[in-house]
């Protein structure tokens, strides 16, 4: 825990909303692939922090935290014949799939918490012959940039603004009015998945016109995770 005070977890309560979150991926055709779970590796419920996606490749990542490097050999072996694997090969710099926010063929990259400079340096060069422009972007106020901005299908970036470093970084920004609102999963170009605990913004992205799924996460929210930390999406 960085920035919330640790409590207690109702371990079957937190099942029980994985089970209905990963359901609710496979009822709008998501097929979906598990990453073998390792009881040494508690945080590896968050499997976003291991890998990012950039089209057909997987960037395998070196978590911020130490604790949590040997779950990157599991979604790598989860990944195999899904995606090609690049590894991220510096030894010093840091990198969490939780600080990377991909629009179009640009990835911000959360600077601050998890992830250093350097780490983006060596994510920058990876992609540079993809045709990825990478920017870096300062996080201070939460454990991740998606812990504080997600997009929606269009691009417009969302926040919590008392949470956002700077909204200014980005090309479209939309304060919601939720801290739990500032997380989507993009679904589609009409439908996104969040957290049943942000009604009003819930209305806000319906009347944008979006197609807007809920699920109830609270107990890996009070873990300073959200929607997006859970899966890794593969388009």
């Amino acid at each position: 825990m960085t920035h919330l005070e640790r409590t207690e977890i109702d371990l079957d309560r937190a099942r029980t909303q994985w089970e209905a979150y990963v359901a609710a991926l496979e009822n709008v055709g998501w097929r979906i692939a598990m990453v073998d779970p390792v009881d040494e590796c508690p945080d590896s419920v968050f499997v976003e922090d291991t890998a990012v996606m950039f089209d057909r490749l997987a960037v395998l990542t070196r978590p911020g935290a130490p604790s949590r490097r040997p779950e990157v050999a599991g979604t790598a072996e989860a990944l195999g014949g899904l995606a090609d694997i690049e590894t991220f090969s510096l030894s010093s710099g840091r990198l969490d799939g939780g600080d990377v926010l991909k629009i179009g063929r640009r990835a911000y990259v959360g600077i601050g918490g998890r992830t250093d400079a350097e780490g983006v340096d060596e994510l920058a060069r990876m992609l540079a012959p993809r045709g990825w422009e990478v920017v870096g972007v300062p996080v201070s106020r939460v454990l991740h940039l998606k812990s504080a901005v997600t997009a929606l299908p269009d691009g417009t970036v969302i926040g919590f603004e008392p949470l956002v470093d700077d909204p200014s970084v980005f090309e479209r920004f939309l304060p919601v009015p939720e801290e739990d609102g500032a997380h989507v999963v993009v679904i589609d170009d009409r439908t996104v998945l969040m957290a049943d605990s942000a009604p009003e913004t819930a209305q806000l992205l319906r009347a944008r016109g979006l197609e807007v799924i809920e699920v109830d996460i609270s107990e890996f929210i009070r873990l300073e995770g959200c929607v997006t930390c859970l899966s890794i999406r593969i388009r």
